[in-house]
């Protein structure tokens, strides 16, 4: 080997390590504690974005020529690619049986529920599952969708409209201990389909603050596990839930719902913020059924971009 031969495999020693740490952070992010600041739960937030870390170190290993840096970086490559490289994939033709859902949260400062809902309306779903409804908007969005959409149930700032009728509708206990106020942000209903009987389950966990002191998250997590807890004693078999859980399928919190049904397997479909999305907290999930696509709708009146999926039943 030449000296410039090892003068090149040897530059970029940092660049090497940098991209040896994000393969690691991928690899085993749960590992990441998070009992200081919720740093494991940060971090599986934006987990999709350390792809842009191994794009920037790409550049700089091309700019430094290091041979080092471009060895060390196949391993976020392979790392990020087996986590998310089959969201990019593309998706199933679809099938005449499959349930096409919307899930958006409305926002309760939409200036604009009408023509949101007729937004929503026009991906021709079957189900339309809205969070952050507030009169006298709510008047207005069951209005709106009442043509295409003849049956919904409403549990306080949660509500479900759907082109099959709905029975058994009820409230949801997943508020948290700590909140005095009113708060029903959780409704079941099922939707008589002509697949079959469905559980919908629509739920708006808590939010969550990013603070100098870590991710503020324990009230959505303490929900996150009331809602386990209802879709583990939910009967039927096909199940699918709706909600804004404030909270990405890569988070551990949301462990009570993903080890129980099935994430979206392709489309990144960040949905929040909508001015400039950075991550899917709007979900749909599916008990005996696969989501296979999730995609964003055109921004409406809204903070949150709607979310519509497919899911194919087994």
């Amino acid at each position: 080997m030449t000296d410039w031969a090892a003068w090149k495999l040897g530059r970029g020693r940092v660049l090497a390590g940098v991209a040896v740490v994000t393969a690691l952070l991928l690899s085993f992010h749960g590992a990441v504690p998070n009992g200081v600041g919720g740093l494991g739960s940060l971090l599986e937030t934006f987990l999709p974005w350390l792809g842009v870390v191994v794009v920037v170190l790409l550049v700089l290993a091309l700019v430094r020529r290091s041979a080092l840096a471009l060895l060390a970086l196949l391993l976020p490559v392979a790392a990020w690619t087996h986590l998310f490289g089959g969201l990019l994939l593309p998706a199933p033709e679809p099938g005449p049986g499959d349930l096409v859902v919307v899930q958006h949260n409305v926002s309760d400062e939409n200036t604009d529920p009408a023509g949101t809902a007729r937004a929503l309306a026009r991906a021709e779903p079957d189900l339309v599952a809205l969070e952050e409804l507030v009169p006298p908007a709510l008047e207005v969005y069951a209005k709106t969708l009442a043509p295409d959409y003849p049956y919904h149930a409403v549990r306080g700032t949660v509500g479900l409209w759907s082109k099959y009728p709905l029975t058994g509708s009820r409230p949801l206990d997943i508020k948290p201990q700590g909140i005095e106020e009113v708060w029903e942000r959780g409704l079941r209903s099922v939707a008589h389909t002509p697949r079959g009987e469905v559980a919908v389950h629509v739920a708006h966990l808590p939010s969550v603050r990013v603070r100098a002191s870590g991710l503020a998250s324990s009230r959505r997590d303490e929900s996150a596990g009331l809602l386990g807890d209802a879709l583990a004693a939910e009967e039927l078999r096909k199940v699918v839930l709706l909600g804004d859980l404030n909270g990405t399928v890569d988070d551990r919190a949301l462990r009570p719902l993903t080890d129980a049904l099935n994430v979206p397997e392709r489309g990144l479909a960040l949905s929040f913020p909508a001015g400039f999305p950075l991550a899917r907290i709007d979900q749909v999930m599916a008990r005996a059924g696969t989501v296979g696509v999730v995609r964003t709708l055109p921004a409406t009146g809204s903070d949150h971009l709607p979310v519509v999926a497919r899911v194919v039943w087994d």
